[in-house]
């Protein structure tokens, strides 16, 4: 295993030596190398897997705490909110990592395919856990990863990859888990869908009674499975959504404070600021720019 681990890690380390961060030809997968541990930084993780090769990483949901690292994988079934912290990295010892989406539909399909039974009815869990790595999980990587120096096979092999990985994760110790989103008529499969459409339509209002509606609950039972699937209430949600989206705006496109907070649904510009420092730290003008030093290597 220990062996295994160790040539994923180097595999890693050469896509990733000319940066933190490889896109590879595979749309889905994604590399990552941080030489040095990072402060509390707050983003979305989609549904994905990530699985790391070497140091650690701590995510924060709300007031649930995950840990990652070569013994543990992260699992995500939703897209959710989150605050995210590399634990263990240095020059001598980067932290090797890489995430892989992971498409709902696709899982549905598996599930049919091989037989799976649909969970049982149970009450909704976290979209968010860690599982054990096993040795078939971590070779299915490898492979994976492997093809990317023989991407004339990538169209063929890696869909039959990808699909192996899903098995193993479906049959591994989060498979409940991801089984009950994918499974439709569950309960976290509906909470899935109003999650994509507040994804979609952060900038609207909401009324909880509109989006319990949607999947017909009541508005408490709604509440409640939002709740344990997110470990937030949908207005916070929402507002984490409008947050980093307007973080971006300013990093990217670039776009000044109240413009971006309009932009995102914001009706004022006091309350705007309040929010953004509460959960970035900093006012938006002061946390830009020390982002954006970041970026040019002031503060790599």
């Amino acid at each position: 295993m220990e062996a295994v681990v160790e040539y994923l890690g180097k595999s890693i380390a050469r896509w990733t030596d000319k940066g933190e961060l490889y896109t590879t030809a595979l749309p889905d997968l994604a590399l990552f190398r941080r030489e040095e541990p990072t402060e509390p930084i707050s983003g979305m993780y989609e549904p994905s897997i990530c699985l790391v090769a070497q140091g650690a990483k701590r995510v924060l949901l709300g007031d649930d705490t995950y840990v990652y690292d070569t013994h543990h994988y992260l699992i995500t079934s939703v897209h959710l909110p989150t605050v995210m912290q590399i634990i263990e990295a240095s020059r001598e010892k980067p932290f090797l990592g890489l995430r892989l989406k992971l498409d709902l539909r696709e899982i549905s399909q598996l599930m049919v395919d091989s037989n799976l039974p649909p969970p049982r009815q149970q009450q909704s869990s976290r979209g968010m856990a860690t599982g054990e790595v096993t040795l078939p999980l971590l070779t299915a990587f490898q492979r994976l990863i492997d093809l990317l120096a023989e991407q004339q096979d990538i169209p063929i092999l890696a869909p039959i990859i990808q699909r192996e990985i899903i098995y193993r994760l479906l049959i591994g110790d989060q498979g409940a888990r991801l089984r009950q989103i994918a499974s439709a008529g569950s309960q976290g499969h509906q909470i899935a869908r109003v999650i994509d459409w507040l994804k979609d339509n952060y900038t609207r209002p909401i009324r909880i009674e509109d989006l319990a509606k949607q999947v017909n609950m009541s508005a408490s039972t709604f509440h409640h499975h939002f709740r344990a699937l997110t470990a937030m209430s949908p207005l916070q949600f929402q507002k984490l959504l409008r947050l980093n989206e307007a973080r971006r705006l300013m990093l990217i496109e670039p776009l000044d404070a109240t413009t971006a907070a309009f932009q995102v649904g914001y009706e004022s510009t006091s309350q705007f600021s309040r929010e953004y420092s509460r959960l970035f730290g900093a006012p938006p003008l002061r946390d830009i720019t020390n982002l954006r030093q970041m970026v040019t290597g002031g503060r790599a």
